[in-house]
């Protein structure tokens, strides 16, 4: 069990679901991955949902309010970065080229946050812990195990965050791996033109023993295959889904190495 207590500046830790119908979404994913929703309360007829396995969170849920709905928000989950200042962070990432989509703000006594915008238009959350230090299963079968970032403008994305994170490179021109220390934690590829007109994104991975059995059962329970399962040579097994509201996140099945 991959359980983590902190979390190093730079690191991915957390993953939060804004949707557009929170019980159908509860529903979705609590059968899909075997999470148990705990509903916490948030404010007047509000909720958020923390995702546990076994107890221990690997990510959580809540419902776009009236207002975010009127605009028009989609379903969409957010990636946050651990920092160890957020003000700091948020306005290092403005020298950058970033756009700041949300001011730093204190989130309920559990720890401090911003929304940033890159410079190639993916938007990001940074995330300072006070109580909260994020996700505490992480690399398990059901839990997020990988991040990648979709974008227009790859060379501009690495420079970008690893002067804002310290983030090192690897991989390939085509493949841009990230790596924090010695851990690779995602990677960088540029959009394709028979993508359409795909948005600059994180996408989130979620591991899964089995992508074909997963990425079928997500179908009958009412999620779209947005890629449907493929297979990355030397790697593993992935695949994209939309969920029902229309949130998009990715599977991914390890390669089992054999002696």
């Amino acid at each position: 069990m991959a359980e983590v207590k902190a979390y190093a500046p730079g690191s991915f830790c957390w993953m939060e679901l804004a949707t557009t119908n929170q019980a159908t979404a509860k529903q979705f994913y609590s059968t899909l991955f075997n999470w148990n929703p705990n509903d916490q309360p948030m404010g007047p007829d509000q909720s958020y949902t923390m995702l546990e396995i076994g107890g221990k969170s690997v990510g959580a849920l809540y419902g776009l309010d009236k207002a975010q709905l009127a605009l028009g928000i989609p379903s969409h989950w957010n990636a946050y970065v651990s920092v160890s200042n957020v003000d700091e962070s948020t306005k290092l990432a403005e020298t950058l080229g970033a756009t700041t989509i949300l001011a730093p703000f204190d989130v309920m006594g559990v720890g401090r946050m911003s929304i940033i915008k890159d410079p190639t238009g993916a938007q990001l959350c940074l995330w300072q812990a006070i109580e909260h230090q994020g996700a505490q299963l992480i690399d398990d079968p059901h839990a997020f195990c990988w991040y990648e970032l979709n974008t227009n403008d790859p060379d501009r994305a690495v420079d970008f965050y690893t002067k804002l994170f310290g983030w090192t490179t690897g991989g390939s021109p085509e493949y841009v791996e990230l790596k924090q220390g010695d851990r690779t934690f995602g990677g960088i590829m540029k959009i394709k033109a028979e993508w359409g007109t795909v948005p600059p994104h994180w996408l989130s991975y979620i591991h899964a023993p089995n992508v074909e059995e997963t990425t079928n059962k997500a179908k009958t329970l009412g999620a779209n295959v947005v890629v449907p399962p493929m297979e990355i040579p030397n790697t593993g097994k992935f695949s994209v889904i939309a969920d029902p509201q229309g949130a998009i996140f990715a599977l991914y099945q390890p390669k089992t190495v054999t002696a």
